[in-house]
């Protein structure tokens, strides 16, 4: 099923065919990820950093990227264009000019302003810097979707023949109901993107449908009346427990009038424990193929990758990132 999932995902990227952004290429791994990108036709790359150290890494492993654009931050003759954007959209956080002007030369924050500025379609880090980085810098650059209180994160989760989006299972330790509320959004948006199969949401918990009173129950049975009234064009209900989610015949049993039990395909969950807990679980006990964290609630696709990511990882993240 993963094969025929990222062929599809492939596919679908290749109809948009964005404009991708590296900020972290002096990395063997996204250079390998932009010329496949690039072979392929899926997406435009641009490589950014060191022209010097990138065409380093490149002739060091025999890769040819001579028809592929490296963006120089300090020498670009954008810069003064977009230091003075990150100086005017951050100048009542404090920044001064001075400081916009050598923060902009950083990749990640020079790929952001890019971005925002309508320059590239997506930008996909994190496979050298930190995702405290890559977030600080799409906060900093593009910001958040509007009514959109945070960012937070989805895996497409593959188990056996079905498809799962799981959030939030990186970022957020204990939303509250209204980022409970706004992980469901970002998620049923994303995943219908990704997919385009309508979005089914289940507000995970350990009870189902007022079966248990405790104040853990109480902020998803919020969160969910929270999502209903924000986005009552999203087909959402809660709060249920996971095998009444999943499991038609459970889901009818436990909560006979929802339009989601037993058949929901994006699972909230309500913190990180047991988001990060979920998503390891199947993966490590029933072979499930975990494709993420990728990150969402930004204005525009800003994307992390886990420093340990392989070169198909990027390429997969790219490919869901051009589609979001």
């Amino acid at each position: 099923m993963k094969n025929n999932f990222i062929n599809q995902i492939r596919e679908k990227a290749k109809l948009k065919y964005a404009t991708i952004t590296f900020p972290d290429s002096e990395d063997i791994r996204a250079i390998q990820a932009a010329i496949f990108l690039q072979n392929e036709k899926i997406a435009l790359p641009k490589l950014m950093g060191n022209p010097i150290s990138i065409n380093k890494i490149a002739k060091d492993n025999n890769l040819d990227i001579k028809d592929i654009e490296i963006v120089d931050p300090e020498n670009s003759e954008k810069l003064n264009q977009y230091w003075q954007y990150l100086y005017d959209k951050r100048k009542d956080k404090g920044i001064t000019k001075e400081i916009a002007q050598s923060t902009i030369k950083e990749p990640l924050y020079f790929a952001g302003a890019m971005l925002e500025q309508g320059d590239i379609d997506v930008v996909v880090g994190g496979n050298i810097s930190t995702t405290a980085n890559v977030i600080r810098a799409a906060i900093s650059t593009v910001g958040l979707k509007a009514n959109i209180s945070l960012v937070s994160s989805f895996f497409i989760m593959l188990v056996q023949d079905q498809m799962y989006c799981f959030a939030d299972c990186a970022v957020n330790p204990n939303p509250n109901e209204e980022q409970l509320c706004d992980i469901a959004i970002s998620s049923a948006i994303n995943y219908q993107s990704i997919t385009n199969e309508e979005a089914r949401v289940a507000m995970l918990s350990f009870s189902t449908n007022g079966s248990a009173n405790h104040e853990m129950v109480t902020k998803v049975q919020k969160a969910t009346k929270l999502l209903k009234e924000k986005a009552p064009n999203i087909l959402t209900d809660g709060e249920m427990q996971l095998d009444a989610a999943i499991i038609p015949s459970i889901g009818q049993r436990k909560f006979p009038n929802s339009k989601v039990a037993g058949r929901a395909n994006v699972l909230i969950f309500p913190d990180l424990n047991a988001g990060n807990i979920g998503y390891k679980l199947i993966e490590r006990l029933a072979g499930a193929i975990a494709i993420g964290p990728i990150v969402q609630g930004l204005n525009k696709p800003f994307c992390d990758l886990s420093r340990g990511c392989s070169t198909d990882d990027i390429i997969n993240v790219a490919s869901i990132c051009s589609l979001m």
